[in-house]
């Protein structure tokens, strides 16, 4: 069936609009202000892990049918934990209330007067921001019209607006690059793209752009592919765009502003500059649209994983649960949750980004039964290594043996273990003549 050029941009802004929450609005800004006159090539290597591996994951799930599906690849006990280990982080755990505690702490608490209490506030906000995406979540057969036709095109233009006011009237200075972006700015660009959470967000919302096909009359696998990577390029597109708005506004007010915790600070400077006091509630609106959507698509995917998984609550009750427990979390402070995210995300995402990649050259791996089980247990555990590492937690001489990884103290270190996996697991399969496939192909 042929899908009619409206759907399809609806469908791409449904995408778009799913990928970019919380962190894609804090962290470029944040970037591009650390970065100073580096800042092209931090956000070259921003956009790989925040732009290229997303859209990728979005089409290898759609390809699979499911996260789960792909994750068999390597086991099946493995299917099911990381799969519960993905939705619990990028949802209830961690995804999810991050999305909903940013609008609230980046642009309405700093401009709260003394004497109102911020932790009732905060209370006030989230039980309205949640029962909205509450009741977004519970007719996901509504979602694209819903999100593609009201919420993205007010987000965009809300986010334009600010991008064209800047160039005209922003204050301007650029600095030189911070230490961290010193040298190397593009792998730290890379490593900061972890924290949108987007490639593993990938993982949910290509099953959520496959049920959405699906419900659109799109039956054959090919065609839901092809659609899917049509709307992914499209979705891609408008995220770059965005990143380069949001991290060239951060690098041109970079000598400006000093740098402080979190770029949602350096957009507030910029706006409040550009509006004065009324920027608040222009702020407010930008970062609660960005946020619903992220945390609708959220809710809808892992309340749908859920629902499938055990047949004692249906996919209403599941939304429910997700929606309370995420309230919850909320709760606790931004601060709190974005200390949780990196060791979290320093062990998962590598092996993400290794399972999407694996996916993509699935018809070139077969009939090697080495290849996944290899790649994604030897890139689990220097990961897993590394996030303890970086959390000072003592490893001895553990920390010595891995340390002489290449790249391993940027927090590469996966990549080329992740890659002599897959090349032992094909010579083994060659010799034992099981691959029909010769190694030089993969």
């Amino acid at each position: 069936m042929k899908l009619e050029k409206s759907k399809m941009l609806l469908l791409s802004f449904m995408l778009f609009s799913l990928f970019f929450g919380a962190g894609n609005l804090i962290f470029p800004p944040f970037l591009g202000q650390n970065a100073g006159s580096n800042m092209p090539l931090a956000i070259a290597g921003f956009l790989v892990t925040a732009v290229v591996l997303p859209v990728l994951g979005v089409v290898v799930i759609a390809k699979f049918d499911g996260l789960e599906k792909l994750a068999q690849k390597v086991n099946s006990k493995f299917a099911v934990i990381f799969t519960i280990l993905i939705y619990l982080s990028i949802g209830p755990g961690l995804g999810i209330p991050r999305a909903a505690s940013v609008p609230f702490e980046m642009a309405i608490a700093p401009y709260l007067s003394e004497n109102v209490s911020a932790g009732l506030m905060m209370l006030a906000y989230s039980t309205v921001f949640f029962l909205l995406a509450g009741w977004f979540a519970m007719t996901p057969s509504k979602l694209m019209e819903r999100i593609g036709k009201f919420l993205t095109p007010s987000l965009l233009l809300l986010l334009t607006f600010v991008f064209i006011s800047f160039l005209f009237k922003g204050n301007t200075q650029v600095s030189v690059p911070q230490a961290d972006y010193a040298s190397g700015a593009a792998v730290k660009g890379f490593l900061e793209g972890y924290q949108t959470m987007d490639a593993i967000a990938a993982l949910n919302f290509g099953f959520v752009i496959a049920a959405t096909l699906k419900g659109l009359k799109v039956k054959e696998n090919k065609e839901i592919v092809s659609y899917t990577v049509k709307a992914g390029i499209v979705a891609g597109s408008i995220l770059t765009m965005v990143y380069l708005m949001l991290s060239y506004m951060g690098m041109m007010s970079s000598g400006v502003y000093s740098i402080q915790e979190n770029g949602a600070w350096t957009l507030r400077c910029i706006v409040s500059q550009l509006f004065g006091h009324p920027g608040a509630i222009l702020l407010a609106m930008i970062f609660t649209l960005a946020c619903l959507t992220t945390c609708i698509g959220l809710i809808t995917s892992i309340a749908q994983f859920f629902s499938k998984l055990t047949t004692k609550f249906s996919y209403r009750s599941w939304v429910f649960l997700i929606v309370g427990f995420s309230f919850a979390i909320c709760n606790q402070g931004l601060n709190t949750i974005l200390s949780i995210s990196v060791p979290v995300l320093n062990m998962i995402y590598p092996v993400s980004i290794v399972l999407v990649v694996l996916g993509l050259f699935d018809s070139k791996l077969k009939n090697n039964p080495y290849a996944y089980p290899a790649s994604i247990t030897a890139t689990g555990l220097v990961s897993v290594v590394y996030s303890l590492d970086q959390m000072k937690v003592p490893l001895g001489f553990v920390k010595n043996m891995f340390s002489i990884l290449p790249f391993y103290s940027l927090g590469m270190g996966w990549v080329t273990v992740a890659l002599a996996a897959v090349a032992i697991s094909v010579a083994v399969c060659s010799m034992k003549q099981k691959c029909s496939v010769p190694s030089e192909e993969v």
